[in-house]
């Protein structure tokens, strides 16, 4: 539509008032929206004159038009069924009428180009180039820049080599796409990510590749490196190390700061680190632990993080086995 059609659309929205104009708005497209509203915006003063022949051509048009069937949709239904039967029906009006069938999909449509990627990223490229064909070409391209070089390549490819959409796939994915965009405001992040996630994965790697990507971190950030390193580790998850870890360990740790360390510690960590002492041993720490007074959090954590570190650099040296099992989150 040029400008002074534009115009013109504009001249008779405001002519019909708040009420009528939001109708009509409601059967537009999503540029032709924004058209007409950047155009009543400009729009400050308008000439009697032209207002008036905008409303007479108006009058002209719609007297000329006729409805000749109220719902159009169940017509062809009717005669297609009456002339070729349910069966052969059936099948060509899902074909005519399946593209009715798209409201969660034509909502993308009012949604910048950035949002629509994001919510297609995780997609398989055969959904990605189904949703994408019935957006516009331009804001298909938009939404395909939004993806990395080999998303890309691979939905163009099935957008080259799409010859149609089966109607009850459409009506699928229209669905799906109905749930995703109907929460809204709802819709949050999942809690997922983070230092902890990172720090679990990192378990999982291996001696040589955990040594790797904690140097790659640390030279990029070295507070982000040490906070991963700190999830990696929980003074809780050393009861899970056997014996004879637990009495390497011990021989390392100065008995101050097992003893403030221990404050902290479950009655069965405790309990650990006393059976594996000697008798005369055990009953001293006892005594100490039972004697000492309230001791910061800050000190405690202090002295577990040391001991962790202890920990660790057994593990590196191989007196330590660090192992996975069942829902443990480590050792």
């Amino acid at each position: 539509m040029d400008t002074k059609g534009l115009e013109d659309s504009a001249i008779l929205l405001m002519s019909l008032g708040e009420e009528e104009a939001s109708e009509v708005f409601k059967l537009l497209a999503p540029k032709e929206v924004q058209a007409l509203g950047e155009t009543i915006a400009k729009m400050k003063s308008i000439p009697r004159e032209r207002v008036d022949g905008v409303l007479e051509r108006f009058a002209v048009v719609a007297s000329e038009q006729s409805m000749l069937v109220s719902d159009t949709d169940e017509y062809v239904k009717s005669v297609l069924r009456k002339a070729l039967g349910d069966d052969k029906a059936n099948l060509l009006i899902d074909r005519i009428l399946q593209g009715g069938d798209i409201s969660g999909i034509e909502s993308l449509k009012w949604m910048d180009a950035g949002s629509v990627a994001e919510l297609l990223r995780n997609e398989h490229p055969q959904i990605v180039a189904a949703i994408l064909v019935h957006l516009d070409y331009d804001q298909s391209s938009s939404v395909l820049k939004c993806f990395t070089e080999r998303q890309r390549n691979e939905v163009l490819v099935r957008i080259a080599t799409l010859d149609g959409i089966q109607p009850a796939a459409l009506k699928d994915l229209n669905e799906v796409m109905s749930k995703v965009l109907a929460g809204g405001d709802k819709l949050r992040k999942a809690s997922l990510g983070g230092v902890k996630t990172a720090a679990e994965m990192i378990n999982l790697m291996g001696g040589s590749i955990e040594t790797s990507v904690l140097d790659y971190i640390r030279e990029a950030d070295n507070e982000l490196a040490q906070k991963i390193m700190d999830n990696m580790f929980t003074f809780d998850d050393l009861e899970k190390i056997d014996d004879k870890g637990i009495q390497l360990l011990l021989k390392e740790v100065q008995s101050e700061s097992l003893i403030i360390a221990l404050k902290g510690a479950t009655p069965e960590m405790r309990e650990k680190v006393f059976r594996n002492m000697s008798t005369r041993a055990a009953e001293t720490l006892r005594e100490d632990l039972e004697g000492r007074g309230p001791v910061r959090v800050s000190e405690v954590e202090a002295e577990q993080k040391e001991m962790l570190k202890v920990v660790r650099r057994l593990a590196d040296e191989g007196q330590i086995v660090l192992t996975t099992g069942g829902d443990d989150e480590f050792l």
